[in-house]
């Protein structure tokens, strides 16, 4: 397999840790530590896959925990490191997770969840590269609904299609014999093609035809039409229980086609992508699906202090059965083989991120085999007036660009001037210290009430200006920060 590849910038430059941190800048403040571990860890990644021989297999990722309060940043991370990479990545809180034997969710679901995220990863991939010979495929159909070949009855052939608009000799007579002349050939190939750029054109877009569109099966695998594909109901929980017989009486009924009139060009659109997925060969992108999977799949482990035991709290039933969960996660971690309905998946090299505030608990909680597959631990500190303001102008997609695009769609030009940002920001930190710290999230419910009039009220402004500075945005949250239990609620 190839090393991972910077796609983001569509360049056959391999990633290198300051790359992968640069990137990681245009979209998170602040953050070094971690965004140091995780560039590390993904480099690390490349460098295993350039190991010739069996030492390819013994080198195992170095998994990372990232402790922090909320709202800091850790998911995010997680996520653009995954989207940089071109890796399928799966978010699972840990808490749902519940010892074996406990009514819940199967820890392998996550292993399953990764699977299905690479299939959809691989199958898109793989429909883009057939996209202009399904148009092809797609276009000729059109064109055999239009214009039915003589003595041959199409289904959903536009009815009473008039070939004089075509300007040519030589239409076919419902009265002539099923042998064609050479000249009678030549005549009908000349009216396809005119009707072919008359397609092209648009001049055929108001024209209804009827076509056959044939259901997907779930999934996208299955025998031969009718065939139902009945698979055997693995893993252990009610969740994967549910999904196998979802996909098992879908995969019944699945095959079936249904006849439905639509407009030209949405037929020609349907017929795109049903050419598209047939053109696509499943069994490729199962293979490339797994592969992708083991050797570059990502998971978070959201919230694993909820699942440490506290050494403080004794040794009562919730404790027991955390550490159970612990033991069952633990395989996972190490490296197993993890039965899935595409195949069997190795867990040896995907790279675990698990992350939590651990405020009650701290990660020497955890069982000493779970601490020693988390070699890498890297805190996270808690934003402050400095980073909210970064948070507010930095990044590439930040809040406020986003509020400006929103508005722009209304006709109004939304302006933020720099001491209203610093004032947002100011009490962003307040409100973080005189309640629960929530994180960079606490901007989102300041910028909701700023832009609470305007958001209800912009038909008014259409074709203008608005300017947001300091004393607006203290007038729109002066009552919410000068009562102290509303701003419990509101901020």
């Amino acid at each position: 397999m190839s090393a991972l590849k910077l796609e983001s910038q569509n360049t056959s430059q391999e990633l290198y840790p300051d790359q992968i941190c640069a990137e990681l800048d245009r979209y998170i403040v602040g953050q070094k530590d971690a965004k140091r571990a995780v560039s590390i860890a993904l480099r690390n990644r490349i460098r295993r896959l350039k190991v010739e021989g069996e030492m390819q297999e013994e080198i195992t990722p170095k998994n990372i925990i990232l402790i922090g309060p909320t709202g800091v940043g850790k998911t995010e991370i997680a996520r653009r490191l995954a989207k940089l990479a071109g890796a399928p990545f799966s978010k699972v809180e840990a808490s749902k997770f519940t010892e074996v034997g406990y009514v819940g969710k199967d820890v392998e679901s996550m292993v399953r969840d990764l699977v299905e995220i690479a299939i959809t990863m691989v199958r898109e991939k793989e429909t883009e590269t057939v996209q202009e010979k399904a148009k092809v495929l797609a276009e000729d159909k059109i064109l055999d609904l239009l214009l039915p070949k003589k003595k041959k009855k199409v289904p959903g052939a536009a009815p009473g299609f008039d070939l004089s608009v075509l300007n040519l000799e030589g239409e076919s007579k419902n009265d002539e014999p099923e042998t064609q002349t050479e000249q009678e050939l030549e005549s009908e190939t000349k009216t396809r093609e005119k009707l072919r750029q008359m397609f092209r054109d648009g001049k055929l877009d108001e024209r209804e035809v009827e076509i056959k569109l044939e259901m997907p099966k779930p999934g996208g695998f299955g025998g031969a039409p009718g065939m139902p594909m009945i698979e055997i109901v693995s893993g252990t929980s009610m969740d994967d229980i549910g999904n196998n017989l979802k996909d098992m009486f879908g995969n019944m009924f699945s095959g079936d086609a249904k006849n439905k009139k639509m407009k030209v060009p949405e037929a020609y659109k349907a017929l795109i992508e049903q050419e598209a997925a047939q053109l696509v060969d499943m069994d490729r992108v199962k293979s490339k699906a797994i592969d992708l999977v083991q050797n570059n799949g990502i998971i978070f482990l959201d919230e694993i202090d909820k699942i440490a035991s506290s050494a403080d709290s004794g040794r009562s039933g919730a404790d027991v059965s955390r550490e159970g969960v612990q033991r069952d996660i633990l395989p996972i971690v190490e490296g197993s083989t993890v039965s899935t309905k595409y195949g069997f998946v190795k867990t040896n090299h995907i790279l675990f991120i698990a992350s939590g505030a651990f405020h009650v608990s701290k990660p020497s909680d955890l069982i000493p085999e779970l601490q020693g597959r988390f070699p890498i631990r890297v805190e996270l500190h808690a934003l402050k007036k400095e980073e909210f303001l970064r948070i507010l102008k930095e990044p590439k997609n930040s809040i406020i660009k986003q509020y400006q695009a929103l508005m722009k769609t209304e006709g109004v030009d939304l302006v933020f001037t720099d001491d209203a940002l610093e004032e947002m920001a100011t009490l962003a930190e307040f409100a973080n210290e005189q309640m629960e710290n929530i994180g960079a999230r606490r901007l989102h419910t300041i910028m909701e009430r700023v832009m609470d009039e305007l958001s209800f009220e912009a038909k008014k402004f259409k074709d203008s200006e608005f300017k947001v500075d300091a004393a607006y945005v203290k007038s729109c949250l002066k009552d919410v920060i000068q009562d102290q239990d509303l701003s419990q609620y509101i901020l």
